[in-house]
């Protein structure tokens, strides 16, 4: 089979003679094989890992994505940002806690984006009411 992953700047893996490929879902891990039916698939912040012809293992760390597999060979998985590496300790320790880290600091801005958001409804709203006044009662 052949692998791609790729990120917005560039193609971390192209490899073809992929064995097989193990990867995690909403739904838990699950594995692909040659001749597998088409799939597509949304990634949870996990390490990618496959096998290799050569009998090795590789790895890659990455931060959410979309996996296809199409015509039983060619799997794809696109993502925002993606780690290779040959150990498996040193990814799941390492790059997947700042990858964490980093989803709970954008959860952090996004409630923050919203708030700011809602503000400025509630002030656009008060200035609209057809009454002129604002919440106070008082003219605006």
């Amino acid at each position: 089979m052949r692998l791609r992953i790729v990120t917005p700047l560039s193609v971390i893996v192209d490899e073809d003679g992929v064995l097989g490929l193990r990867a995690e879902d909403a739904s838990g891990s699950f594995g692909v094989l040659p001749r597998h039916a088409d799939f597509l698939t949304s990634l949870a912040i996990s390490v990618v890992s496959w096998q290799r012809s050569d009998a090795s293992r590789r790895y890659c760390a990455v931060r959410r994505g979309v996996l296809t597999v199409t015509g039983g060979r060619d799997i794809a998985i696109a993502t925002r940002e993606a780690v290779v590496g040959d150990d498996l300790a040193t990814l799941d320790q390492t790059v997947l806690a700042r990858f964490r880290a980093d989803l709970d600091i954008e959860r952090t801005e996004h409630v923050e984006s919203t708030r700011l958001q809602l503000n400025a409804i509630r002030q656009m709203m008060r200035r609209l009411r057809p009454d002129g006044h604002g919440a106070t009662g008082a003219p605006v």
